[in-house]
């Protein structure tokens, strides 16, 4: 089983993370942030991999250290249940629609880190939730687990429907990325010989 634990604790946050690749989509999140949860759920149920999140941050200054640490554990949690990554599809790709907005996830198992975000928000809150929250998360996830993401939305009017429909591309495209390709054998999906 491709399974990690991650805890976390600064003077900002407390986190505890726990995260299973070979799951059904269970998502419980309790981040103190509401619209983090929901993204979160998403990001679960359409990668098919289950995923418990506890935070205590210090939401009094507002989401933003939760959020980036959220994805920080999320990240280094990726790398820990990956192991070596021998056998895996290494890519994924997906367009997701959510009514009028289109989003595309391009996905790189690389173990090089770089977040391309080619995403406008008409707005800059999701009720209380900052937009730009959006890119922190993924930075952080990517960062920290050595992912090579590019997002780009190719349309879109509502900026709820434009951040689900990031979660739910970049979820497909990490179903597709982390599963096991029976055709490789076990063997690393890199000419290099290591990712």
């Amino acid at each position: 089983m491709r399974t990690a634990q991650i805890q976390r604790a600064t003077k900002e946050t407390k986190i505890t993370l726990s995260l299973s690749l070979e799951g059904t989509g269970a998502v419980s999140a309790a981040t103190g942030v509401g619209f983090l949860d929901h993204m979160l759920d998403h990001l679960g149920k359409h990668s098919l991999c289950d995923l418990d999140v506890r935070a205590a941050g210090d939401l009094q200054v507002d989401d933003h250290h939760t959020v980036e640490d959220v994805g920080i554990c999320l990240g280094q949690a990726m790398v820990k249940a990956l192991g070596d990554k021998a056998g895996i599809r290494r890519y994924g790709y997906a367009a997701v629609p959510m009514d009028e907005a289109l989003a595309e996830a391009s996905l790189d198992i690389s173990g090089r880190a770089m977040l391309v975000f080619n995403v406008t928000f008409p707005g800059d809150k999701i009720g209380q939730f900052d937009t730009q929250l959006v890119a922190e998360f993924l930075q952080a996830f990517c960062r920290e687990g050595g992912l090579n993401l590019h997002v780009n939305v190719r349309y879109g009017g509502n900026d709820h429907h434009i951040a689900e429909a990031i979660f739910k591309a970049v979820a497909q495209a990490l179903r597709a990325a982390i599963r096991i390709d029976p055709q490789r054998d076990g063997q690393m999906p890199s000419t290099k010989g290591t990712l």
